[in-house]
């Protein structure tokens, strides 16, 4: 599967601007299976969504629609308004336009996210081109447990609008997922300003083994592209069966 991460600058509150540049570096590297881009990446991570948040549903149509007519997936996730309730929702629409979603269950109640946006309750596995890939936003990151793999799923995928001065955490603790998880991950971070942090992006494409098949210049706008082959991740496994030593769901679950 040939994956494109977009390591965007989010202009602030404008879905269309942040569409037309997401386009633009998709026909610049066009034939990939799958494109990524961050977290919010239509408006800018809004942690107070009133009047932000979307409720037309225009940035998932914009997915659907690029999604048809290049004959690939897109993901990212956007801030939504469902009734009087706001989710942080990352999108995975195929091909085909079919969308599948997961609400960000850990909100970054540093910044009060919390406050105003409602947590997701489940955990979402998406099955695309023999990949079983799981759903993750930001702040997830930082809670392995909830991203524990217990042999269900083959590729994590992390976006986020994660802050410049905690950007070597951001780069550890993907690594880390991808050893203990013994999968691929994706980390897709944007670059620029908003109107609390500064982005320096740091988005990477990372193997099972734990180091970076490729990753976008710090900073900067741009891409990277990968090709993940599942074959050589159930190789791997194989020979290296660290999953099935792993504690089992129920007694952590218990335990909490």
């Amino acid at each position: 599967m040939k994956v494109t991460i977009l390591q965007t600058d989010v202009v602030w509150g404008d879905s269309k601007e942040n569409q037309h540049r997401a386009e633009m570096l998709m026909d610049k590297h066009a034939g990939s299976d799958l494109y990524v881009l961050p977290e919010m990446f239509s408006t800018g991570f809004a942690t107070e969504p009133e009047g932000v948040a979307e409720a037309d549903g225009c940035s998932l149509k914009w997915m659907q629609s690029q999604s048809v007519r290049r004959g690939c997936a897109v993901a990212g996730s956007i801030a939504v308004k469902e009734g009087d309730r706001f989710f942080n929702r990352f999108y995975f629409v195929l091909p085909d336009g079919t969308e599948f979603h997961y609400d960000k269950r850990h909100l970054f109640s540093y910044g009060g996210e919390d406050v105003h946006f409602t947590p997701g309750n489940e955990r979402v596995v998406v099955e695309y081109q023999n990949f079983r890939i799981l759903l993750q936003v930001c702040y997830d990151l930082r809670f392995p447990v909830f991203s524990r793999n217990h042999k269900d799923y083959d590729l994590a995928i992390y976006v986020a609008n994660w802050p410049s001065i905690r950007l070597e955490a951001w780069s550890t603790l993907l690594h880390a997922r991808a050893i203990e998880n013994q999968c691929y991950v994706i980390g897709v971070n944007r670059v620029g300003k908003d109107p609390t942090c500064d982005y320096a992006g740091g988005s990477e494409i990372i193997g099972p083994y734990g180091k970076t098949m490729a990753g976008c210049e710090p900073g900067k706008v741009g891409v990277a592209t990968a090709e993940l082959k599942i074959r050589t991740l159930r190789g791997f496994r194989k020979i290296f069966p660290v999953l099935d030593d792993a504690d089992p769901w129920p007694s952590i679950r218990d335990e909490n």
